[in-house]
């Protein structure tokens, strides 16, 4: 997630569109920008990395261990129907 000083610099950029003859309203629209950016990014819902991070880490275990049982329960398959024939 973007932190304060990504949305700073980013409402800096935005405020550094507009002409020269307002510089009277570059500091006012760029404290704006950045209270709108940040609304904005919070609306959003977003995780940050570290919670990504965690949740890809858990999904990556899940998925090995399903896929052991998997093999485990083709496995106890495999067994029963040869003990069937």
């Amino acid at each position: 997630m973007m932190d304060r000083q990504d949305i700073d610099q980013l409402a800096l950029r935005l405020a550094s569109l507009v002409p020269p003859g307002l510089a009277q309203a570059h500091q006012d629209l760029r404290a704006n920008f950045s209270d709108v950016l940040a609304q904005g990014l919070r609306r959003l819902d977003l995780v940050t990395r570290e919670e990504f991070e965690v949740q890809s880490l858990l999904l990556a275990r899940t998925r090995a261990k399903v896929d052991e049982l998997e093999r485990r329960v083709a496995d106890l398959e495999a067994s029963a129907a040869a003990r069937g024939n």
